[in-house]
């Protein structure tokens, strides 16, 4: 499979060199797109200097920041343009380890399904299954994440125990049915809003287990409004969903490294 790894990027001059060099030396058969929001400490520049000596990475420049929804839609639709069989989310900051990419992409790949069918369609990189983890992340950091995932998966009925992270494999059929050009959301809400639709689609997803590590560089794009963002969507979702709520749906499995070793 083509494969491409999205990292948008805002102000991360210091991580975006050894994210791209981690993510080449995992999984040397992968492609990165840089997706730079006009980034004013120079990270568009270093992406295009590691262009320049690569040819596995690319970049696509934006004029401006418009928030990590708009980033991602913008890298898949040049992703699927492109040719890609499978898209790849992924933080720029560190905090989504390469070394555990293989593990996301396996699952993608050899999953099988009732069709005869070979792949998840969505892998989900998660922090909240067996041996999933965080690393340096204070109580209400991790208050947070884990209220926010089961808060979404009460009102919206989506099985997935990691709701809101953001390091996912999808494959390029899976972008075309959860139609994500159509997805407005922003922050941290983009990623519930595609999972959601994911689901609603009919889509295998899986979960495999990864550990986040809080960047040591730069600052967080975490905010209040981002918080906030989600909470208003996720509840006016679950309101006009109710009368589907209770309708089943696959609960997905978990990739852990035994299976995968199996």
């Amino acid at each position: 499979m083509r494969t491409i790894v999205i990292l948008p990027t805002y102000n991360e001059r210091e991580n975006i060199g050894p994210v791209v060099g981690r993510i080449r030396a995992s999984a040397p058969e992968v492609d990165v797109l840089v997706v730079d929001d006009g980034s004013p400490d120079g990270t568009g520049e270093i992406a295009d200097a590691l262009a320049a000596t690569d040819a596995n990475v690319k970049v696509l420049h934006r004029a401006g920041k418009e928030g990590l929804g708009a980033a991602y839609r913008a890298g898949m639709a040049w992703a699927l343009d492109a040719g890609y069989d499978a898209v790849v989310e992924m933080d720029a900051d560190g905090s989504h380890r390469p070394e555990e990419l293989p593990s996301l992409l396996a699952a993608l790949r050899q999953l099988p399904q009732g069709d005869g069918a070979v792949g998840a369609d969505l892998v989900l990189g998660s922090r909240w299954v067996e041996g999933g983890g965080v690393v340096n992340w204070p109580a209400r950091r991790r208050f947070l994440s884990k209220g926010g995932s089961t808060y979404s998966r009460l009102w919206l009925g989506v099985p997935a125990k990691d709701v809101t992270g953001g390091y996912r494999a999808f494959t390029a059929d899976a972008l075309r049915r959860i139609h994500f050009e159509d997805v407005e959301s922003q922050g941290y809400c983009f990623q519930i809003d595609m999972l959601r639709r994911a689901y609603d689609a009919g889509l295998a997803v899986v979960e495999v287990p990864i550990t986040f590590v809080e960047r040591e560089h730069g600052v967080s794009k975490m905010s209040g409004n981002i918080v906030a963002e989600a909470m208003l969507r996720v509840t006016g979702w679950g309101i006009v969903g109710l009368p589907r709520r209770f309708r089943r749906r696959p609960v997905p499995a978990t990739v852990t490294e035994t299976t995968q070793q199996a």
